[in-house]
């Protein structure tokens, strides 16, 4: 899945406040979580500002985007400037993505996947078969870190999210913060066990699952 990165004429790039606001706090726990990991499979690249950021301060990984087909423009295009000028080789530029469709990662090593602020903004049938699909097409698979707002028994954990929800729910009935027990559930569903639950800003968690041995 390796895509040499070459250079193209500067525009316009998809920007995510939120993306600045919290790559670092993120990067520092996956340092650790990806210590040992080969291939990263990012589901849901969106600005590719993760992406590029996660693959310069990750060498020894190689980071391959993906999203649905309208974002994939704009995730070419930050990767393409912006990995060239950080010297970045070791991150692909996206493929197309459906978590309800097939996943076109036959034949690769992916053994991690990254997934930042996706959980909420998919219906539950979405997160399900995000989840079947790790099963399905990854069997590899042996880290997976999401990013985001979880809910705890039903509740909040904070008034901020208590009014996203809000918001999420107005805009697509469909979507909705998601209850951490629903997401072990279903993780576990698919053998990753769910080792650290982080801390991270603005109320949101990093959520770090491993697929450990018997």
């Amino acid at each position: 899945m390796s895509q040499d990165i070459q250079p193209q004429a500067t525009q316009q790039l998809p920007f995510s406040q939120a993306c600045e606001n919290n790559k670092a706090p993120i990067l520092a726990v996956l340092k650790s979580a990806f210590a040992n990991t080969t291939q990263v499979l990012e589901i849901g690249s969106g600005t590719g500002q993760h992406a590029v950021y996660f693959a310069a301060h990750l060498p020894q990984l190689f980071w391959q985007t993906s999203d649905q087909a309208e974002y994939l423009e704009g995730i070419s295009a930050r990767c393409l400037q912006q990995g060239h000028q950080l010297g970045v080789n070791n991150l692909g530029l996206p493929i197309t993505l459906d978590v309800t469709a097939p996943w076109p990662v036959n034949g690769t090593h992916i053994d991690a996947v990254f997934s930042a602020n996706t959980m909420h903004i998919m219906s539950k049938s979405m997160v399900e078969a995000f989840f079947n699909g790790l099963g399905e097409y990854l069997p590899q698979l042996n880290t997976l870190c999401l990013y985001g707002p979880f809910n705890y028994q039903g509740h909040y954990t904070s008034n901020s999210n208590r009014q996203f929800d809000h918001f999420l729910k107005q805009r697509d009935s469909e979507s909705g913060i998601r209850d951490i027990e629903w997401i072990i559930a279903l993780a576990q569903a698919q053998g990753l066990t769910l080792v650290e639950d982080i801390a991270m800003p603005a109320n949101n968690r990093l959520l770090h699952f491993k697929h450990l041995l018997a």
